[in-house]
């Protein structure tokens, strides 16, 4: 029966946000536990839709001893603070030290942070363990889909798996999997290990699997050839200034000439797609033409505001695409989640059926914004704790704070204490709205709100609002990134 140690740190780091993730940031809860250490950990994931918990479920059935060290995760911004950073890396590693007869480590890592002192904090955290256990204890990690991997991260570790699914419905899936390699590693250590970056970045909202190319290819990585134990494609995470930034394919296994040739013959299919992973962006003018055209209750036109998507660094506050949504007044248009603490706190203090009057949003001072002002009729309080029932916040138990359904006309806007991405049906009918009632969906979002909300889109539109999180990366001030590097798909035949 192996004794394994359980621990988890995830971030995932835009590095041209303004706002870091603080220490207090990972100790709060929002869909996931905060900050979780020793027995408390397994309860705390339990039954929801993360690597760490879907692990933990396969290794107890496997007869495994687990040793919980600790897990926190915090919401998509700038870069980790150094006091954050080593705070958790010394929970992780002072977890590990105190831990006999250990014979592996699982750790549930994002792939893509970037701490204030360290570039490739995943790598420098793994690295800081492999130190710590020696070659013999196994190190397994299970990395998000848009992970930035370094040869670092892939030369401490005794294997990587990477989600296969963008909405994230299989993270618990991975966890599971990140076990089987485990498993297999105890019995023997993978003699083969190949990672190949790609020369272009590919735009979150290209990144879709349910969409082509992208799902063609992730289906490749399902069932890899003899020799080689597993394949992984991690697409990144492009609004990272970092030298290993981008898309890159990782490979483990026992034959070494078989994890090559499938490392590189998955290179090369990419690179035949890459026009594939153009961009196809509405400005707000023609968003809310098509939401007076097109916008019908039951079969929601779903304007998706993916520059300012709390999931990817924004802050879920800008108000461009409400003004212009508001002056047009059209029925049963549905916007959510802003982050606006103060707003919800007026709105609670107001109580149900007031009306106040207040500037929504524009809190973070995103140049050009400026708050939403007018009188709000308070529909509906919630206070933010509630679970999710989507495919991808499965079983999260949510924490997002007082929350207020306010109307501006004809236009509700759901509003939260805590940022948190409009990827779940739950966030809305928490107070008392049902999406599929609407018109219009407005959400802050750029792909996860397609496994919930995707079923009953009429149509959904991707809007280039303004925001901290450019769906173009060719718009972002790169100065750290490898020579050669492309800031867009380059276009067919050029």
């Amino acid at each position: 029966m192996p004794r394994i140690a359980v621990g988890g740190f995830q971030h995932e780091t835009n590095t041209f946000a303004a706002l870091p993730a603080t220490l207090a940031d990972f100790e709060a809860p929002d869909a996931w536990p905060g900050l979780v250490r020793g027995p408390e950990l397994f309860d705390a994931i339990r039954g929801i839709n993360l690597p760490a918990a879907g692990f933990v479920d396969e290794a107890r059935a496997a007869g495994a001893e687990l040793v919980p060290l600790a897990w926190c995760s915090a919401q998509p911004s700038g870069r980790v603070t150094r006091e954050a950073f080593e705070a958790v890396a010394a929970l992780l590693l002072d977890g590990i030290a105190a831990c006999r007869d250990l014979e592996a480590i699982y750790l549930d890592l994002h792939g893509a942070m970037a701490a204030e002192h360290v570039d490739d904090a995943d790598g420098e955290l793994l690295h800081r363990i492999r130190r710590r256990v020696g070659p013999d204890v196994r190190v397994v990690a299970s990395l998000d889909f848009h992970a930035n991997v370094s040869p670092r991260m892939v030369e401490a570790a005794d294997a990587l798996v990477g989600y296969r699914t963008y909405p994230h419905v299989d993270m618990a899936e991975t966890g599971a999997r990140a076990h089987g390699l485990l498993r297999s590693v105890l019995s023997r250590p993978f003699a083969a290990r190949r990672h190949r970056a790609l020369p272009f970045l590919i735009p979150l909202t290209s990144q879709c699997t349910l969409v082509e190319p992208m799902r063609s290819l992730m289906e490749r990585t399902v069932a890899p050839a003899p020799g080689v134990a597993s394949l992984s494609f991690f697409p990144g995470f492009p609004a990272a200034d970092v030298e290993e930034c981008g898309p890159s394919i990782v490979g483990f296994g026992r034959d070494a000439d078989a994890v090559e040739r499938e490392v590189e013959a998955f290179h090369d299919a990419v690179l035949a797609e890459e026009a594939g992973f153009g961009l196809e962006l509405a400005s707000v003018a023609e968003a809310v033409e098509l939401a007076r055209r097109e916008g019908a209750p039951g079969r929601p036109l779903i304007l998706a505001d993916t520059q300012d998507n709390p999931g990817a660094g924004g802050n879920a506050d800008t108000t461009t695409l409400l003004k212009a949504l508001a002056a047009a007044d059209l029925p049963g248009t549905l916007a959510g989640v802003i982050w606006d603490p103060d707003a919800a706190a007026r709105a609670h203090a107001a109580g149900e059926g007031a009306t106040v009057e207040l500037g929504l949003g524009a809190r973070t001072g995103f140049p050009g914004e400026t708050p939403l002002v007018g009188r709000y009729r308070v529909a509906r309080l919630g206070d933010g704790r509630f679970t999710g029932t989507g495919p991808f916040y499965r079983g999260g138990r949510f924490e997002l704070g007082p929350m207020a359904l306010l109307e501006l006309g004809r236009l509700r806007i759901a509003v939260a204490s805590r940022k948190q991405q409009a990827a779940d049906q739950a966030m809305f009918r928490h107070l008392g709205a049902e999406p599929a009632e609407a018109a219009v969906l407005v959400l802050k979002s750029s792909v996860h709100f397609r496994a919930d909300f995707g079923p009953i889109a009429g149509r959904i539109v991707l809007v280039e609002a303004p925001g901290p999180n450019p769906a173009d990366p060719s718009r972002l001030p790169f100065t750290r990134l490898p020579p050669g590097m492309r800031l867009r798909p380059q276009a067919a035949g050029r």
